[in-house]
């Protein structure tokens, strides 16, 4: 990210290494140079590799190691504990209210006290479902994923920055 109010005025970089990753290139091919881009960044001799793509790849290469590793699996597993049955469940309970609303009219029409028949309670349950589904997949994420999260991801920083020192800088 740069600066652009004056000319010369020195760039200003975000160190956190999840900031914007797909527009700075990475999960894209090294095929896919825009044309004209040599003539940028001056011509690098056949063969060699810019210092700005070796630093991509092994920034991709500590991403797709931590992809690898047993704490990842495990921040994604308890995801998907929770959101699966969650998923489902909020669904079956959607598609039943649906059903229900016009497979039997006479039972959702039936007065439950005074004017609220059970088709309004059933209706006012799908949002208050929601809220409570969206509170417990926050409470499930604060409890059982964020810090082990966070964790990997100061990694992830720590392991570029230990490489970007090892290469001498930013490039």
């Amino acid at each position: 990210m740069e600066k652009d109010e004056e000319p010369g005025a020195p760039a200003v970089r975000i160190d956190d290494p999840w900031y914007d990753a797909l527009a700075s290139g990475w999960g894209e091919s090294a095929d896919t140079e825009t044309p004209g881009a040599e003539a940028e960044h001056g011509a690098a001799p056949t063969g060699a590799v810019p210092r700005q793509q070796q630093g991509r790849h092994a920034a991709a290469d500590i991403y797709l190691e931590v992809q690898r590793s047993p704490a990842f699996q495990e921040v994604r597993s308890r995801y998907r504990r929770f959101v699966i049955p969650a998923a489902l469940a909020f669904l079956i309970w959607y598609l039943a209210y649906v059903v229900a609303a016009t497979a039997a009219p006479g039972l959702m029409a039936r007065p439950v006290l005074g004017m609220v028949n059970v088709a309004m309670l059933a209706g006012l349950g799908q949002f208050l479902t929601t809220f409570l589904l969206t509170w417990a997949y926050a409470r499930h994420a604060r409890l059982r994923r964020d810090r082990a999260a966070l964790e990997l991801r100061w990694t992830v920083f720590d392991e570029t920055r230990a490489q970007e020192t090892a290469r001498g800088g930013r490039g």
